[in-house]
């Protein structure tokens, strides 16, 4: 009886410990995936002193590359307007009258959204068309 609680509490430590290495793991290929962002933006602002209007187009490749990023780990980019709002997918911020629009359509995005609705990491924030 003493054996088996012994064997049972070291593999629950075992467990614990292949956990975390996991996590370590998943946190490193995260952040791997990250540096070359990181790397652009550095490069944009050295090269910002010597032709300030390049700066804006380097920002927006930069912004591409983070979208890109997300993506590939699973996150992709949800802003799409005209349709009907759905709650596991949208919040939200804002009710407007539109007379050229469906009630309970997506009228405007305001923040973006990343995921699907069963893996996401934050809603999209919508603007919905009012019923009437």
């Amino acid at each position: 009886w003493r054996r088996a609680l012994a064997d049972l509490e070291n593999l629950r430590k075992r467990h614990a410990r292949e956990l975390e290495r996991e996590r370590a793991a998943e946190r490193a290929r995260t952040a791997v995936a990250l540096l070359p962002v990181i790397d652009n933006l550095e490069l944009a602002l050295s090269h910002a002193e010597a032709d300030p209007g390049s700066i804006v187009e380097g920002v927006r490749a930069i912004h591409d590359q983070a979208v890109d990023t997300l993506s590939r780990l699973g996150y992709e980019r949800e802003a799409e307007t005209g349709v009907p709002f759905d709650p596991a997918r949208h919040e939200v911020v804002g009710v407007v009258e539109d007379p050229d629009a469906e009630p309970g359509t997506v009228v405007q995005v305001l923040r973006p959204g990343y995921g699907k609705a069963d893996k996401q990491l934050r809603p999209v924030a919508v603007a919905v068309a009012k019923r009437e």
